[in-house]
């Protein structure tokens, strides 16, 4: 953190206008790459991580596909060479917009704009015992984390005897059918069916592993055409994951998940990809708040009455649109708000924003995926071809590019995931849950995956 004999580092000196921005992630750093280009400006950049993480392959880390530095870039790394950009390693405590400060755990930073682009947080929607219970995949902490526990269920089940403990060890429940949940699920049923159990021997011919997914809606992949998310329902069922519709979660307890109907599922557990909120950070400063936690703003991404303070990616929700929470979204908020601001400093006004949709993917697993290109649907091989051009392509930094595409080479040519480590250490005890009372029967009441009709997408998976 920045010391507050640091303060002198961001006071006004250079006769140029300062940009603050607030989030190095896609909004963030394409507001800031934007206006380093433009030359005009000095920029600070002020995140809580030293890094930008690719989010898009998060669930790989989760899914021990990749290491968790192979999708992160240091920011500094970023803007090494270019003077004019400064980086600040802070938590963001509050704004004084009256006087243009920004508050940090460390210096106050003026600025003559501010760029918010924080991010977002999980969304649990309400649902008791989820906060407490469930694994989230917003950071690379998160997916370390998950992959340890995913880990070390098979460490702990493979030492039991208990049928009922083993199988809630290695029942792993996915929340949310939209692009993350379809492809956690997709890439944990290759890790556990393949890798995990060469690994396991002992585990073999008792409580096989299973998989579940769980969609509060009648169907996976919201804004998807019918053919790619019946394929994708498919594909799942091929692939051994049990796909429930229509089956919100009412809680998520430590050995169990409740759903709506009262149906239980004995499971150590729960991964929550079902949602996103705006980040806290604007009501720590201030600004008004709505629905999911976004702060309203106008068309031109600047907040009303304050022209000079602009909110970019998951947190903004500009008025009369609702963009997505998406990362193809955060970058066109973030080269659009920076133009502004340059606009703006030569006298100029502010431009509204429409966010183009340029399509939408998700990959399930091995040679398939699916793909939405304007009124174009493809599945399948080719599909997952291009979702490995697009990912790659985006991926900061030419080494993380080399090392993730060595990994899915490995991992496609040798069915193997070279990052089984749990790593930090943990006790099991600290890893796994206690057992459970009894094993809930809920394969009696519910079918699997060829039961449900997945027809539409989303994340939801509220009470």
């Amino acid at each position: 953190m920045i010391g507050r004999n640091d303060t002198d580092r961001f006071a006004r000196g250079t006769g140029r206008p300062r940009v603050v921005i607030v989030g190095g992630g896609f909004g963030g750093l394409w507001a800031a790459r934007r206006l380093a280009r433009s030359g005009r400006v000095d920029v600070v950049l002020v995140d809580r991580n030293n890094y930008h993480t690719f989010l898009p392959l998060l669930y790989q880390v989760a899914a021990a596909e990749i290491e968790p530095e192979q999708i992160a870039y240091p920011l500094r790394g970023v803007f090494r060479g270019q003077q004019r950009v400064s980086v600040a390693l802070a938590d963001v405590r509050g704004v004084d917009a009256d006087r243009r400060v920004l508050h940090t755990d460390g210096p106050d930073i003026p600025y003559d704009h501010l760029i918010l682009a924080p991010g977002s947080l999980t969304s649990f929607f309400g649902v008791p015992g989820a906060a407490e219970n469930a694994y989230t995949l917003k950071s690379l902490e998160d997916a370390v984390r998950l992959r340890n526990h995913i880990l070390a269920c098979f460490e702990r089940a493979s030492l039991t005897e208990d049928p009922a403990r083993r199988a809630a060890l290695l029942t792993f429940t996915v929340v949310g059918g939209g692009p993350t949940g379809v492809e956690f699920a997709g890439a944990l049923a290759e890790l556990v069916r393949t890798p995990l159990a060469r690994d396991f021997p002992e585990l073999a011919g008792k409580t096989p592993p299973r998989i579940v997914l769980l969609e509060a809606a009648d169907g996976l992949l919201t804004g998807f055409p019918e053919q790619l998310r019946t394929y994708a329902r498919d594909r799942l069922a091929l692939m051994g994951v049990e796909v429930r519709t229509r089956a919100g979660v009412a809680e998520v307890g430590p050995t169990d998940v409740r759903l709506g109907d009262g149906l239980r599922i004995a499971t150590c557990t729960v991964a929550w990809t079902a949602g996103v909120r705006g980040h806290d950070v604007a009501g720590a400063m201030g600004l008004p708040v709505g629905r999911g936690g976004r702060v309203p703003v106008l068309p031109t991404l600047q907040v009303d009455g304050r022209p000079e303070i602009h909110v970019v990616g998951d947190l903004a929700l500009p008025d009369g649109q609702n963009p997505p929470m998406i990362a193809p979204n955060a970058t066109q908020q973030g080269r659009h708000a920076a133009a502004n601001v340059l606009r703006l400093l030569k006298g100029g006004t502010a431009k509204t924003f429409r966010y183009r949709d340029k399509g939408a993917m998700a990959t399930i697993g091995r040679q398939a995926a699916v793909v939405r290109l304007g009124r174009f649907a493809i599945s399948g091989l080719w599909a997952w071809v291009l979702w490995l051009f697009v990912h790659l392509a985006y991926l900061i930094g030419f080494r993380n590019r080399l090392f993730v595409l060595v990994n899915w080479a490995w991992d496609y040519l040798f069915f193997e995931r070279s990052v089984r480590l749990i790593l930090p250490r943990v006790t099991m005890d600290d890893a796994v849950c206690e057992a459970p009372s009894e094993a809930a029967p809920d394969a009696a009441k519910t079918g699997g995956a060829g039961d449900a009709a997945p027809d539409r997408a989303g994340d939801s998976a509220g009470a």
